[in-house]
């Protein structure tokens, strides 16, 4: 089974962007297909593969950051290809 996942990983401090840097750096080293947008970085990859990675990933950022939100999406199925009809 197939699964995206949408992450947006938010520090709560003044120095926020070198957090979010090396968390999408430990999110493309996995060999899973990462896409990025100035918002949000998606995952797309078989579902324990994916909960794997981001088992580590978030409690890795959680141990390092003092406050942080992350805000996922999770969708049952590979959504990498999609392309807008309109």
């Amino acid at each position: 089974m197939n699964v995206s996942v949408e992450l947006t990983l938010s520090p709560l401090q003044d120095d926020f962007e070198a957090p979010i840097i090396a968390f999408i750096k430990t999110l493309r080293a996995s060999g899973l297909t990462v896409l990025e947008n100035p918002l949000s970085t998606q995952v797309y990859g078989p579902y324990d593969q994916v909960m794997k990675l981001l088992n580590s990933a978030v409690k890795e950022a959680f141990i390092d950051l003092n406050q942080v939100v992350l805000y996922l999406k999770m969708v049952k199925s590979d959504r990498s290809d999609y392309e807008p009809h309109f």
